[in-house]
């Protein structure tokens, strides 16, 4: 079939190039205007542009999707199909064009986590397992009538970015299986099922450890937030983030929540306490300084037992 696609960051680079290297055709790629990054300010393509230029496929970066000249030179590719992986929302003037229909690619067993960060939400909420869903695009967001599923497991170590590799993999085969089905006309779609869960946007003041919380929660919120946005607590008033954490659950444990408990230097050993127990820090990264272990922390700032970490 003739493929539009759609899609900005590296999470949907695996499916451009599973679709790329098939036997379907890629009539054109829709990606966001360039924009400059970092310390220079230099500008810089979107991963999926990236690969485009680099396997020599048509770009097409509108500022509105609802621009009319994008909009007749969506038309003109005559494509049977669009395909919508980590983009924008579309207006059904531009989701309808296509005679096959418009299919989206979403990292989770839909109806669950439904919005714009449903990897994220899934391992803060401690689920066990996810995955991914292809849909047909309405009006309604990822709502749409589900085509195809593939369930991924959650193993206790999985940062949000370890899954997020995980799924752009498993996401890319259902897709492809998908855009053949439906040129094959060998799917039907059928409404989404079960409990409808949401994944809205994350916010800053997400990652503000709540040091009541009980310890497995807060280790989630950790997993869920790595590698970025990334969680944080204040140490003087100063920010510290934290990257790896593990549960301890001792019943000798004893301190008020954000108090640190343990400091060893030498054994490089910071814990500190919780709602329900205390959590043992792997790697932090101090304001204004390079990620380091627990232990390079304990050496160069020399915290004590006592000293307690807050919300501000």
């Amino acid at each position: 079939m003739k493929v539009v696609f759609m899609g900005t960051p590296s999470f949907a680079v695996p499916s451009l190039e599973i679709l790329n290297k098939s036997n379907h055709e890629i009539m054109s790629v829709v990606t966001v205007p360039d924009k400059p990054a970092g310390r220079g300010q230099k500008v810089r393509h979107s991963p999926v542009k990236e690969y485009a230029l680099n396997h020599n496929l048509a770009v097409l970066q509108p500022d509105m999707m609802t621009d009319v000249h994008f909009r007749e030179q969506l038309s003109s590719l005559n494509a049977d199909v669009f395909v919508v992986v980590a983009f924008r929302i579309l207006p059904e003037e531009v989701f309808s064009m296509p005679p096959k229909g418009t299919v989206n690619l979403h990292s989770s067993l839909l109806p669950k986590y439904r919005g714009a960060a449903p990897i994220n939400w899934a391992i803060i909420n401690g689920e066990t397992e996810t995955g991914v869903s292809t849909i047909f695009i309405n009006k309604e967001i990822d709502a749409g009538n589900l085509l195809l599923q593939q369930k991924v497991l959650i193993n206790n170590e999985d940062t949000a970015g370890a899954l997020h590799n995980k799924l752009a993999e498993v996401g890319a085969a259902l897709l492809l299986e998908t855009v053949t089905g439906i040129g094959k006309s060998s799917i039907v779609a059928s409404k989404q099922i079960g409990d409808i869960t949401k994944a809205p946007k994350l916010t800053r003041e997400l990652g503000n450890i709540n040091w009541q919380k009980a310890s497995s929660e807060i280790r989630n919120l950790v997993r869920g937030l790595a590698p970025r946005p990334g969680v944080y607590s204040f140490l003087n008033k100063k920010i510290v983030k934290f990257f790896e954490v593990e549960n301890v659950f001792e019943n000798s444990i004893s301190g008020q929540p954000g108090e640190i408990i343990e400091a060893d230097s030498k054994a490089g050993t910071l814990i500190i306490a919780t709602g329900d127990g205390g959590l043992k820090i792997e790697t932090l990264q101090p304001e204004g300084k390079r990620k380091m272990s627990a232990g390079e922390f304990l050496r160069g700032y020399q915290v004590k037992p006592g000293v307690r970490f807050g919300s501000e």
